[in-house]
């Protein structure tokens, strides 16, 4: 009898423990059954992020290309232009080279010219026979006595006043100045220069 005693304490006790195995088993499976709900939304909503963010590289990964083409293109473009300004500026170089030296040949030129003009002017007169010239020039002379230089004034009266139908030929002069052509064309020129 106290065996069966025992087994009925037993049996009592493996229901008892039995029981609050079910209780326990049945608030795990009710957290199990929970957290699988909110696991499951939570991976769902991680895939689709996922999905989003695969797509968002995607697509940044497209734009990246295009845009690296694009700079290449760029680059390209900057080098032809970093090229052709490099021409450019070799050649304005070449031209203001140029320039300056026609423009200090120009200058010269007209300044050249400017002279020429203006010792032609100067020299624009006729000049006197040399014999009354120098006859002319003994008055200046401070050795020459006074009466001397009277005589000479007399000699150069008489014979520069005719008197009555005493007309001679004009005497001609030791130099005429022939330039004035040479002066216009001269003039014309430096017009043109300037």
């Amino acid at each position: 009898q106290k065996v069966i005693q025992l087994l009925e304490g037993m049996l009592a006790k493996g229901k008892d423990e039995k029981h609050g195995e079910q209780v326990q088993f049945a608030a795990y499976k009710q957290f199990c059954d929970d957290t699988s709900v909110d696991k499951k939304r939570a991976i769902e909503e991680a895939a689709e992020h996922i999905g989003m963010l695969k797509a968002d590289i995607a697509k940044y990964t497209s734009d990246s290309a295009t845009l690296g083409k694009e700079i290449a293109g760029h680059d390209e473009d900057i080098s032809v232009w970093n090229g052709d300004k490099k021409a450019v500026t070799s050649v304005r170089e070449i031209e203001k080279a140029d320039y300056d030296a026609l423009h200090k040949d120009y200058s010269e030129s007209v300044d050249a010219l400017q002279r020429a003009v203006a010792v032609l002017k100067k020299m624009a007169q006729n000049r006197p026979q040399s014999s009354l010239a120098q006859v002319s020039a003994l008055q200046s002379l401070r050795l020459i006595p006074d009466e001397a230089k009277k005589a000479i004034d007399a000699f150069l009266q008489n014979g520069q006043e005719p008197e009555g139908l005493e007309v001679s030929a004009p005497e001609a002069a030791g130099y005429e100045f022939q330039s004035h052509g040479v002066i216009e064309m001269l003039e014309k020129l430096l017009d043109k220069f300037i």
